[in-house]
């Protein structure tokens, strides 16, 4: 065997080192300043978003009110965000000078999990605006969705996301054709992270055309309402509320995701020329902290969900304090009004305005 292994020929006896090596990206033995800031904030950031998920989830599954379609997206959205906590902490616990002890396919592994789940939550985000935009567009409260076809959703979802993932271990890689080799990714086939990086971009750029077509039918429509009716100045304040959210959810899009995808735009054209490994890592951090305000966006602007985030804190609090197994104070299945500890369950007709408002005032 060459010690060059052939641009072209297929020896899949080298280990990781030996494709770092190759596009000369450095593998580092001894810790680092760099290598420990992106350990540390990596993992905060990672436990912060694992919480921040959990609490979602866990809010949509114990309020009934929330069993929606909508909902039903949301909660797996954050059980995306979730899973790319994981990833990431997977990913930082094997980065730096760890990153040489791995097998490849132990490095395949870490970065398809990354793959998986940044494909399933852009998959996610645009399930949630396609739903939006068809409840707003008919004008109903819910979505007609029934639930066989959200659970189909979600798998086809996790599907994508599922072989995404799996694609550069399948093959497309640059086992075969070292020329071919990222510098990010030194296993990756060049192509494939411009493919990967260009379908990211689209379906950012539908995303952007999903909302805008939202924006400009909510405005219309109400202009036209409000030349025969006299909520004039609730309207305006439906609009200015729609302008912000939208300008935070594709906001924070932008901010999180463009560097990190023109980043692997030009490594895959440009390669080395890119210099792309100088910022890398920090393009993967901001990409992480979209899972992160993912449920602030989605979520915890809704006045029914924070409700219920207050009272699962209080039941914690009241468990932590109090060991002898007295029922819970969060109790969501009655449609009766009750209090308890401060944490007030309202009756449906409160849950059927939120569900309104979450239209009108949100989106």
């Amino acid at each position: 065997m060459e010690s060059g292994g052939g641009e072209n020929t297929c020896d899949y006896s080298h280990n990781v080192t030996f494709f770092y090596n190759y596009v000369g990206k450095d593998i580092s033995r001894d810790w680092r300043v760099r290598d420990c800031v992106v350990v540390v904030l990596g993992l905060t950031i990672c436990l912060i978003m694992i919480l921040s998920n959990i609490m979602v989830m866990a809010a949509i599954f114990i309020n009934r009110r929330f069993h929606f379609p909508i909902y039903f997206l949301l909660a797996n959205m954050a059980a995306a965000d979730l899973f790319a906590g994981l990833a990431y902490t997977n990913l930082v616990l094997n980065t730096g000078p760890w990153t040489i002890r791995l097998s490849k396919q132990q490095w395949f592994i870490r970065n398809a999990l990354v793959d998986m789940s940044l494909t399933a939550s852009v998959a996610n985000l645009l399930a949630v605006a396609v739903e939006r935009h068809q409840t707003i567009i008919t004008m109903q409260l819910h979505s007609k969705m029934t639930n066989r076809r959200v659970v189909l959703l979600i798998v086809c979802i996790w599907a994508v996301a599922i072989i995404m993932g799996l694609v550069p271990s399948m093959g497309w890689n640059c086992e075969c054709q070292l020329s071919d080799c990222s510098i990010i990714a030194p296993l990756y086939s060049r192509r494939y992270m411009i493919f990967w990086a260009s379908l990211n971009l689209l379906t950012f750029s539908v995303m952007v055309a999903v909302y805008a077509r939202i924006y400009v039918y909510v405005r219309r429509k109400g202009e036209r309402m409000s030349q025969h009716s006299s909520h004039h100045l609730r309207h305006n304040e439906t609009v200015v509320n729609l302008m912000k959210t939208i300008s935070i959810v594709l906001g924070v899009f932008v901010i999180c995701w463009t560097p990190g995808l023109i980043t692997l735009l030009l490594d895959g054209i440009m390669g080395k020329d890119s210099h792309a490994v100088t910022y890398e890592k920090y393009c993967l951090i901001l990409a992480e902290c979209n899972s992160v305000v993912n449920p602030i966006i989605y979520s915890f602007r809704d006045e029914e969900m924070r409700r219920t985030f207050k009272c699962i804190l209080c039941c914690l609090c009241r468990r932590s304090s109090d060991h002898q197994g007295e029922q819970s104070p969060v109790e969501f299945n009655t449609l009766q009004p009750e209090v308890d500890n401060g944490c007030e369950v309202k009756s449906e007709e409160k849950a059927n305005f939120t569900a309104l408002q979450l239209i009108k005032t949100e989106w």
